[in-house]
């Protein structure tokens, strides 16, 4: 598989190893991937620096404030230094199922709890308004519904974390992105696959995948126009089955493996899939129960059809910033 090729340049490359000329001869390296196995507060901001794009003008970091304490979302303390060091706005939308983040009522006092806004100001961006994105691809979709507060930033930090998910297989940037970033209506417009802004209907579960490659794609050509920028965070921590949307997830079984930054998401959520799919496991370490999830809900298909649509390559040279 070109996903096990791939990974064979990685870990010689993380080894310190010189891969053979043929290796890369056979494998373009494509995106360049940084990746540190540290998960503190000073390795993100490392990896971040790694990627020579500072933050400029108004930033805003997109996380997921996490329906519960007990879910698994990055904390304030991981977080803190990073969001402080760029000025950063956390920016969030409220949820399209219920919960106790689908009113911004009830999503600021949830931010209050979890600590977020003693580190930053957060903003949640559909609490005043909606606005369209275009999308490049409209197989299932005529635009993509975003809040309105998107408008006011010059700069996006993506910050995602990597786990699992009960629809999507997985969620990393691309579901940050996607999901994350589209309002209460436009999280069901992708979920239904743009049959619906306000009802939950049945939808072919690669229509969904599909439909969040192009939500995806549109905040990317946003943050890419003249004056703009966007950068990708993977935090592989606490990598349950569950998203954090789940306000009781499952435990994981797989232990930490580090943080990872591309300017490219399709490659940078890509080099985590590998990471995960060629895991060797062992006894408390098993990639297994998120490798099955992933597989069931056909996960990878979000990737694949991202790179078919021009978002970024799935090909990457992944290159470690410890020392």
């Amino acid at each position: 598989m070109k996903r096990i090729a791939f990974f064979a340049v990685a870990v010689l490359v993380l080894l310190g190893c010189q891969p053979k000329e043929e290796v890369f001869a056979q494998q373009p390296q494509g995106s360049v991937v940084y990746m540190t196995k540290e998960i503190t507060p000073e390795a993100l901001i490392n990896i971040y620096k790694a990627l020579g794009v500072p933050a400029e003008g108004r930033v805003a970091v997109k996380i997921s404030t996490g329906e519960s304490a007990k879910s698994n979302y990055l904390r304030p303390e991981l977080i803190k230094d990073l969001v402080q060091m760029v000025n950063g706005t956390i920016v969030e939308c409220n949820t399209a199922y219920g919960g106790n983040r689908s009113t911004t009522a009830n999503h600021r006092k949830a931010i209050e709890e979890r600590g977020f806004n003693q580190i930053a100001a957060v903003d949640i961006m559909d609490e005043d308004d909606t606005m369209h994105l275009p999308v490049a691809d409209t197989k299932h979709l005529k635009y993509n519904i975003v809040g309105s507060h998107l408008a006011n930033y010059d700069f996006m930090i993506n910050l995602a974390h990597f786990k699992g998910h009960a629809m999507g297989g997985f969620g990393g940037v691309l579901k940050n992105q996607s999901i994350g970033v589209a309002s209460s209506s436009g999280k069901i417009y992708i979920h239904t696959g743009g049959k619906s802004q306000s009802n939950w209907t049945s939808v072919e579960q690669d229509d969904f995948l599909e439909s969040m490659a192009a939500s995806a794609q549109s905040v990317h050509n946003y943050f890419k126009q003249p004056g703009k920028n966007i950068i990708y965070i993977n935090v592989m921590n606490n990598m349950s089955v569950d998203c954090d949307c789940d306000g009781n997830p499952s435990a994981p079984c797989l232990r930490d493996i580090g943080i990872l930054a591309s300017t490219d998401p399709v490659a940078l959520d890509q080099a985590c899939l590998d990471l995960v799919f060629n895991h060797t496991n062992s006894n408390g370490d098993d990639a297994k129960p998120l490798v099955d999830r992933i597989n069931k809900k056909h996960g990878t298909h979000t990737v694949e059809y991202a790179e078919q649509l021009g978002l970024g390559t799935r090909k990457y040279k992944l290159i470690s910033i410890d020392k």
